[in-house]
């Protein structure tokens, strides 16, 4: 498969080539098994084969989602998080703090902000309940989150104390599991952010490297919006360290120095 015959692809799907470019190499391999599993010798066989077959089609969705990342990913924004919008969060909201994790993948930036809200509990008379809605499209990434399994190259950044404190090796000899406290008050749910509608009253949503690096414009505005409105006010987005907000979207003031955390502010 050429690059003309995915962008083909992309675009049936309404999906970014910016976004993919750097990542096609795995998605193409993909879609290329999935095309001879269809008989498909061709990308127009295949687009075919796509808007006869709704199993194809979603098949077909779910082996372009793309999962890439680790814990503390962005070693700048966890700081941030840590020592200014978490007790920011923490102080204002006595009884429950909600977070969504929009896009959460295979489960690292949710465990992540765990391990980070535990180790914050010292440091506050009163710790308010944390709940945490992490969904994601793909259930394949969704099964591995709740099991929380992951190989050593996932844990690079989290230092060894805190290895220590929060895993144990699993069931294979390069694994680690995740302790299960960690696991408790974390709701894992199948979700699409272009279809499904959303919850609302977050103090916290992460939107990082899914739906603005992957989408085209006039798919992602649109459930941008939703997403927007899930957030309260004075509540923080975060997104990825390369994304952009679309133009023209109001309501939203960069938080400090970072340019991929904002505030709220209608």
């Amino acid at each position: 498969m050429d690059d003309y015959q995915f962008r083909q692809l992309l675009n049936y799907f309404g999906l970014s080539w910016d976004g993919y470019r750097k990542v096609r190499k795995g998605v193409k391999k993909r879609i290329h098994r999935h095309m001879h599993g269809w008989s498909c010798r061709t990308m127009q066989e295949y687009l075919l084969a796509l808007d006869q077959n709704n199993d194809a089609r979603q098949d077909c969705e779910l082996l372009l989602t793309v999962s890439i990342s680790r814990f503390f990913r962005d070693r700048g924004l966890w700081q941030t998080l840590e020592n200014e919008i978490l007790p920011a969060i923490i102080k204002k909201n006595k009884g429950s703090v909600k977070v969504w994790s929009a896009g959460c993948a295979c489960g690292e930036e949710v465990y992540s902000l765990k391990i980070l809200w535990d180790t914050l509990g010292g440091r506050f008379h009163h710790m308010p309940g944390l709940e945490i809605l992490a969904t994601d499209m793909n259930p394949v990434y969704l099964d591995k989150a709740r099991i929380g399994t992951y190989t050593r190259s996932s844990l690079k950044e989290l230092p060894e104390a805190l290895q220590a404190r929060y895993f144990k090796h699993g069931t294979k000899k390069r694994d680690y599991a995740v302790a299960e406290r960690l696991k408790i008050g974390i709701m894992w749910r199948g979700h699409n952010l272009l279809f499904d509608p959303s919850t609302n009253d977050f103090q916290l949503i992460f939107l990082r490297n899914s739906l603005l690096t992957y989408y085209q414009d006039e798919l992602k505005v649109p459930a941008f919006y939703k997403v927007l409105d899930s957030l309260v006010q004075d509540g923080f987005l975060i997104i990825g360290s390369q994304e952009k907000i679309p133009p023209g979207v109001r309501g939203l003031l960069p938080f400090g120095h970072h340019p991929y955390i904002f505030q709220k502010r209608v």
